[in-house]
């Protein structure tokens, strides 16, 4: 076994995990750090937990195993995507005043040999930080509460009529941005789960989904992370709040045991994880080099 979990267990201020992105606690375990190293000697290819395995049938990234700096205080693990004109991460967990220069050292050096447009630092803060910019990783936990069924206009895209299933196409266009052009495809193509829509006057002005469940690394059930946005113009009147409040109770529901997600600090979805309830588990910041 290369990774020693007395040494990087202290040091995992936050569950993220190279490639694999945030895991619950309680599958948080050295052996996900094992998998991520071996699946890169053998070539791209997923995890059979991988979220990622939704939308593509190949890793696009990958661990650079000779880059990897492990010690007692401090460990570094760069990544390589090949996305566009390509780049380079170095998730960094310590507690070193010096260890985010040593890791932006170590990106630039990694991007130069492999050719990488761009390089950048990927720093896990615990839940008691206080950053202004980054992501917040959250946690539904759906063993905790009820999520009751919320009254209101939203419901399974495939139970609207076909007029208003006819509006999605220039609502996913408006959105494309938030990815919903990208989720639109898809269900065109078939195979993803119910998507969850918002309508006023007969037009789909919000979505959510696709709703999905799938086991994590230990076996739990893992409702996948979903599109979620609503029109410019149809914010402020509770919409958002009603299709995440669906959305919740769709995976309370199918037997869902958590959801993780990742919300930009002071963001309109982070202020509502936030005042629903959730979970902080801490914070990844990201700086390019």
């Amino acid at each position: 076994m290369f990774f020693r979990w007395d040494w990087l267990r202290p040091v995992l201020t936050a569950p993220i995990v190279p490639t694999l992105g945030p895991i619950h606690p309680h599958a948080l375990t050295v052996d996900l750090f094992e998998d991520i190293r071996t699946a890169a000697a053998m070539g791209p290819f997923f995890l059979h937990y991988d979220k990622d395995r939704r939308w593509s049938s190949e890793k696009d990234e990958t661990v650079l195993a000779d880059g990897i700096v492990h010690r007692s205080d401090r460990t570094l693990i760069p990544t390589l995507s090949h996305r566009g004109q390509g780049a380079v991460k170095v998730f960094t967990y310590g507690h070193q005043a010096d260890l985010t220069h040593q890791a932006a050292d170590l990106a630039a050096k990694l991007a130069a040999e492999y050719g990488a447009a761009v390089a950048r630092v990927v720093r896990p803060l615990g839940p008691e930080a206080t950053p202004t910019t980054g992501v917040r990783i959250q946690l539904q936990d759906f063993t905790a509460r009820p999520c009751p069924l919320p009254a209101g206009p939203v419901r399974p895209f495939t139970e609207w009529l076909t007029g208003v299933q006819e509006t999605f196409e220039p609502y996913a266009r408006a959105m494309a941005a938030d990815g919903l052009l990208f989720l639109h495809r898809q269900m065109q193509a078939g195979g993803t789960g119910p998507v969850l829509t918002a309508v006023v006057d007969d037009r789909v002005v919000g979505a959510i989904g696709p709703m999905e469940i799938r086991p994590d690394a230990v076996g739990y059930r893992q409702l996948m992370p979903q599109y979620f946005a609503v029109l410019p113009e149809a914010r402020g009147h509770g919409l958002g709040r009603l299709l995440w409040r669906a959305a919740m109770h769709w995976g309370q529901s199918h037997a869902a045991d958590y959801q993780l997600l990742q919300t930009e600090v002071g963001g309109a979805s982070d202020r509502l994880c936030r005042a629903e309830g959730l979970t902080s588990l801490g914070f990844v910041c990201t700086r390019k080099v």
